[in-house]
């Protein structure tokens, strides 16, 4: 009986331990994002995985006009970048770090959604030489924002 109790805790140790390090709480389940990216954009794919290992599934499609698409989902100019991320109503637009997606979602704001505008080096998915600090802006459908979060 012994054994099979530790058969039963081992894989349960394992998972817990593995969602804590990602910034999950045990048990919760991430929804799935669709994401749409430009066929070409190797920062959008940098910014999928970086997603998807924090835990959330990803379903990705890709479009050659991806401005026409943020037209028709409300995507403000302003606050536009390379890829947007759907979640239900939500939008997150360019490199949004998955914590921030994860709590703006719990959160259950009135805003349509979050962004990084522009391509910020240091952002999730565009890592690189010399990071610059950015903000994660929460934004309306007609454009007001606000920052969010600052890294």
């Amino acid at each position: 009986m012994k054994g099979f109790v530790a058969a039963l805790i081992v894989p349960l140790l394992y998972f817990a331990s593995s969602a804590l390090a990602q910034g999950q709480d045990v048990g919760s389940k991430l929804p799935t994002m669709t994401v749409y990216k430009n066929p070409s954009c190797g920062c959008c794919s940098k910014w999928i995985e970086h997603v998807e290992q924090y835990g959330f599934t990803v379903k990705t499609y890709t479009t050659k006009n991806p401005d026409a698409l943020k037209d028709r989902l409300d995507v403000p100019a302003n606050m536009r970048s390379c890829h947007v991320g759907v979640i239900g109503d939500y939008l997150f637009e360019g490199h949004v770090p998955a914590d921030l997606i994860e709590k703006f979602l719990a959160e259950r704001s009135n805003a349509a959604g979050l962004a990084v505008p522009g391509m910020v080096v240091g952002s999730p998915g565009m890592e690189g030489h010399n990071p610059q600090h950015y903000d994660v802006v929460a934004f309306t459908k007609d454009g007001r924002g606000s920052v969010y979060a600052s890294r």
